[in-house]
């Protein structure tokens, strides 16, 4: 898989970049020029039709985009705006993830953010939330809502292909708050992190913790406390960004977990569930996935054990203010821009 090509130590791994830095440098040269004529203004930036806080990364996958913009949008309803969420909607998941955890926010899938914001203002939106948007610069926003990985940091990073990154730590400069999410890590290492961030960025920066808090059956509703894990074998499919993080979280609650990870967005086949079934029917096992790949399996999920998934929580460990003085500023701004339904 991709991430052990990027992370894994080993002289393989290691030839493996360096072959691929050329590639890498292309691509460092192309994203600077984009950026470059964005700064000089000679790609254009269009104007939203609500007011819109942007949230993305620098890498591939990983971060936490989704629970981050899925809260954010919470906390703006809240306050008694009315957001959207809107997003590209790549690998299909990500929308159904929106509309379950948030079904009284509408969900608008549209590669063109400006038309998005359009489309969202017609539904009743005040404001938006565009989900994995720091690099499409093509449409205003209040401000931008940067994530970095608390266990990968910003330390030895390399542009695709031969590493995640999307553009370099020096495009944090563009935020207004940079946001460290953190699965593994310890809140100090995570501040760790953020300090060298907002170093970069010379912005703000707040630390949120995204913890397995419970199984959920994806079909019944049911919930069993993460406790209920503790000695179970838990056969884990997923397709999500860094699918280790998540075999920790679970093994650090006791269970014993048999990875099956696929790549992100996987479109898993019927071979695949069979096998992951299978694997669950020995023994006590528990099926387990993520939401994202609850969403897309569990209409084809061949038994005969239930299929749950993990549900996260959100904490905000540090910086708190900084992250409400920048949703109370972003509600603020959706009094002079009332909703046109219809």
């Amino acid at each position: 898989m991709l991430h052990r090509l990027w992370f894994d130590r080993g002289g393989a791994a290691g030839a493996a970049r360096l072959g691929l830095w050329p590639a890498a440098a292309v691509f460092r040269a192309v994203v600077a020029a984009r950026n470059a004529l964005y700064d000089l203004g000679a790609l254009p930036v269009r104007p939203g039709a609500i007011p819109a806080i942007a949230v993305g990364n620098l890498t591939v996958g990983g971060t936490g985009k989704t629970p981050v913009s899925a809260w954010m949008a919470g906390e703006l309803a809240r306050r008694g705006a009315a957001p959207a969420i809107v997003l590209r909607g790549y690998g299909g998941d990500e929308p159904q993830v929106h509309e379950r955890l948030n079904p009284a926010i509408p969900v608008v899938v549209e590669a063109d953010r400006a038309a998005g914001l359009a489309r969202a203002r017609a539904l009743g939106a005040t404001i938006a939330v565009l989900d994995d948007a720091f690099q499409h610069r093509g449409v205003t926003r209040l401000a931008d809502v940067v994530l970095v990985s608390a266990e990968r940091g910003l330390r030895g990073w390399r542009m695709l292909p031969a590493g995640p990154f999307r553009e370099p730590p020096s495009a944090l400069r563009r935020a207004a708050l940079v946001v460290v999410t953190r699965k593994t890590a310890s809140a100090a290492e995570a501040a760790q992190v953020l300090a060298g961030a907002t170093e970069i960025s010379g912005t703000p920066g707040a630390v949120v913790h995204l913890e397995a808090a419970s199984i959920e059956a994806a079909v019944s509703g049911a919930s069993l406390p993460l406790s209920a894990a503790v000695g179970r074998r838990v056969v884990l499919i997923t397709g999500v960004g860094e699918p280790e993080l998540l075999a920790a979280q679970l093994r650090r609650a006791g269970a014993d977990v048999e990875l099956l990870a696929f790549p992100d967005h996987h479109a898993f086949s019927d071979a695949e569930l069979a096998r992951a079934a299978a694997e669950a029917s020995r023994g006590d096992a528990l099926a387990v996935c993520t939401l994202k790949d609850a969403v897309k399996v569990l209409p084809r999920w061949p038994g005969p054990g239930p299929l749950w998934y993990v549900s996260q929580r959100l904490t905000v460990d540090q910086g708190r203010e900084h992250l409400e003085r920048l949703i109370d500023a972003a509600a603020a701004a959706t009094r002079s821009n009332p909703p046109t339904a219809g």
